[in-house]
């Protein structure tokens, strides 16, 4: 009988530790879920950050003031787009790298600006980061600042 009894609470032991380890667990929860955004009212979903031109004018290491600045070619489909600019001739405001820039000179830009022929514009510039075999055939040294919108000189005065 004795026998019969431990028989029994062997083959049981098992059922009931797996039910208190079951009864125990304790459920993961992702740090995600503790998460406060400090920033909330300032994000605002599907919208850039447009610099203004205070920041643009600090952030970029060559700034002109041109009326002549054209799209002259674009890449698009493998790889990253870019488009190239030319500008042909403009009033250099501020370098950092260059004592004198040679127009008429490239840019490089991710992405198509919205250039209109009849103003003036600032054209934020920074060093050409990549594309090095574009930057060595096209004698490319710099790119638009990214976050810069254009800006009309005409709106300035």
């Amino acid at each position: 009988m004795k026998f019969n009894m431990n028989k029994k609470l062997i083959m049981s032991l098992p059922a009931i530790l797996m039910v208190l380890l079951i009864s125990c667990e304790k459920k993961y929860q992702s740090p995600g879920q503790y998460e406060n955004d400090l920033f909330a009212d300032e994000h605002q979903e599907g919208k850039a950050y447009i610099m203004s031109k205070d920041e643009c004018f600090d952030g970029s290491e060559l700034v002109i003031a041109s009326s002549d600045v054209k799209l002259t070619d674009s890449s698009k489909g493998r790889g990253k787009s870019f488009f190239l600019y030319k500008v042909r001739s403009g009033k250099v405001l501020k370098t950092v790298r260059d004592s004198t820039v040679e127009m008429p000179m490239l840019f490089l830009s991710q992405y198509k600006l919205k250039i209109k022929n009849t103003d003036s514009m600032y054209v934020y510039l920074k060093k050409l980061e990549g594309y090095r075999f574009l930057k060595k055939d096209r004698n490319l040294n710099y790119q638009w600042l990214k976050a810069a919108p254009v800006y009309s000189v005409k709106a300035d005065k």
